[in-house]
């Protein structure tokens, strides 16, 4: 055989093995970083058309932190985005090893207020649901990020 026909295919297969590689490390990685709780509860919320709002029902006033180091944190919902993370400029700012520096990011849309990640390496939980898109955040429900459980309260 020639040599340049030899070569071509050396050069074939070790492109086909680093892409096997390079395969099989983003699906271990997205292993490692999937969620850790059960995805098989879903919420209602999550499904089907966003429910309308009760006459007479609350609306969110405060952010409570419920678990972790800052439990007891009470932060006024003001209409502004709040953006939670390890950041010094962050508006709830996280001393926790599971967060990431930009986390995740509260936001009023309307007159709801929605859960979305920003790119953090362990994710964002609203109940026990990982949160891939924006989501609307009832009263009550838990979002969690890292050891930090934090609610929205009337």
């Amino acid at each position: 055989m020639p040599e340049l026909v030899v070569q071509l295919t050396r050069a074939g297969f070790l492109l086909l093995l680093w892409l096997f590689v390079l395969t099989a490390l983003r699906v271990v990685r997205s292993d490692l970083y999937a969620a850790s709780g059960l995805r098989v509860n879903v919420p209602s919320f999550r499904r089907g058309k966003e429910r309308k709002k009760p006459r007479g029902s609350k609306t969110p006033r405060q952010l409570v932190v419920t678990h972790g180091a800052l439990a007891g944190t009470r932060i006024a919902l003001d209409g502004r985005p709040i953006l939670i993370g390890r950041a010094d400029d962050s508006t709830l700012v996280l001393d926790d090893d599971y967060a990431s520096t930009r986390h995740a990011r509260l936001s009023l849309r309307g007159d709801e207020w929605y859960v979305e990640d920003l790119g953090s390496t362990n994710g964002t939980y609203l109940d026990r649901a990982k949160v891939t898109a924006p989501l609307r955040v009832p009263l009550g429900v838990p979002i969690r990020i890292g050891k930090t459980v934090i609610e929205l309260r009337p």
